[in-house]
């Protein structure tokens, strides 16, 4: 669903020359060259941008700001199967609606372009091809590590694991700013939010990581987390 406050087509400047080199899980660096629309819309905080069961008509990339994709399930809890961060391409359905819900988790800008648009791209351009291929391989992998974690993994091990996603994910090497809440951590991990703020108490006690505000955590024991998580 687009409700927004602002639709502006987007040249993208930053886009470079396509080369064997440079080929990257990112559609969006090549369809500029290509000659496909892109268009950027503005989402406030907790801003649907699609919900489930919604026709799958745009392929969408993080401009700046945080998504989470979501499912609701029959009583009421939700479990967010993924957090996309800028640079970040999602939506890409395997069927032709939707399976999860995608919302703004603070104010958010997106890029999209048309599926159709995109598919017709890829069979005329190899690099398109293989960042659609790339895309969703790298899903398919999250799921997998998503369903172990969820389904054997201990709540430390939950936790240790997300702040290790997220030192990987996130552009600085000193101080995570996590753009989601707690709530939305819990959410992913299939924990109750006592669980996670009493794990990150715990962590916190034992030096593994300092608390800079309520959403921004330093790793002062990565070495640690990675035997957490092993």
């Amino acid at each position: 669903m687009f409700t927004t406050t602002t639709s502006t087509p987007v040249l993208d400047a930053r886009a470079t020359p396509r080369s064997p080199a440079s080929v990257s899980a990112d559609p969006f660096r090549t369809i500029d060259h290509i000659g496909l629309a892109v268009t950027e819309f503005h989402y406030r905080r907790d801003e649907e941008i699609y919900g489930e069961d919604e026709p799958a008509e745009y392929v969408y990339q993080v401009s700046s700001g945080a998504v989470r994709s979501y499912k609701l399930l029959s009583d009421g809890r939700r479990q967010i199967g993924a957090f996309h961060l800028p640079g970040d391409v999602f939506g890409l359905a395997s069927g032709e609606v939707h399976r999860l819900t995608a919302e703004a988790i603070a104010d958010t800008r997106v890029r999209f372009v048309r599926r159709e648009s995109l598919e017709h791209a890829a069979e005329r351009d190899a690099g398109v091809a293989r960042s659609l291929w790339a895309i969703t391989a790298g899903d398919l992998r999250h799921a997998e590590d998503h369903m172990l974690l969820l389904g054997r993994k201990t709540a430390t091990e939950r936790v240790a694991a997300f702040l290790l996603e997220m030192d990987r994910r996130l552009a600085s090497a000193k101080m995570l700013a996590l753009p989601m809440s707690r709530r939305d951590i819990a959410d992913y991990l299939g924990l109750t939010l006592e669980t996670v703020s009493r794990t990150l108490s715990q962590l916190h006690a034992q030096g593994v990581l300092d608390f800079a505000g309520a959403r921004h955590i330093a790793l002062r024991n990565r070495h640690s987390l990675h035997r957490m998580n092993a």
